[in-house]
């Protein structure tokens, strides 16, 4: 019986397999300094071709201050938005329904299940809709001006099929990337089931 308490003891149960332990003030800074880089990285849209492959990575910064805890990844996403309206105000309103949302519902996602399937139509689901929203509601031409602003269901499913495409590869990316910071190890952490 004793062997058993001392077994016990040496290794305690893990709180959660997604919880990283960090003070308070850390978590702060660690989404501050995750916020800058979906910032440099919205912005980096500004300088063709390589600049195009950089905006892109402005998604991987929120997901990774989601993993650190939820409250720390809303507020990155907010503060990412508010330093846009000051650094590159013509990113503001793609960040928010595109890269920033896909960033956020991926996150969220990782805290809400470990099933890769649930993970990606969560994320993929929530950029169709940031898409279509800018498309059909603010009639910002996010995909380029021959999508027409009416509403078109080929358009719709082409927009849903590319998005949860998207969001698998954002899964994938942002697995492989919580393993290289935060989780030494951790294969057991991300199930693919």
């Amino acid at each position: 019986m004793k062997e058993l308490e001392g077994h016990r003891q040496q290794h305690p149960k893990p709180q959660s397999n997604l919880t990283i332990q960090y003070s308070r003030t850390t978590k702060i800074v660690l989404g501050a300094v995750f916020s800058a880089f979906a910032v440099i990285f919205q912005s980096a849209g500004i300088f063709a071709g390589i600049g195009y492959a950089l905006s892109i990575l402005a998604t991987l910064p929120i997901v990774l201050s989601c993993f650190i805890s939820l409250r720390i990844g809303f507020m990155s996403y907010f503060i990412t938005i508010l330093l846009l309206m000051v650094v590159q105000p013509s990113e503001l309103i793609v960040f928010p329904f595109t890269t920033g949302l896909l960033g956020i519902s991926i996150g969220t996602a990782f805290k809400l299940w470990r099933n890769w399937l649930s993970i990606t139509l969560f994320g993929g689901i929530a950029l169709t809709a940031g898409i279509m929203s800018l498309l059909y509601i603010f009639r910002f031409p996010v995909l380029g001006p021959s999508i027409s602003q009416t509403f078109n269901i080929k358009v719709a499913i082409i927009i849903l099929l590319f998005s949860l495409f998207y969001s698998w590869i954002w899964m994938g990316l942002s697995k492989k990337a919580a393993r290289v910071l935060f989780f030494a190890g951790v294969k057991k952490t991300f199930s693919d089931n």
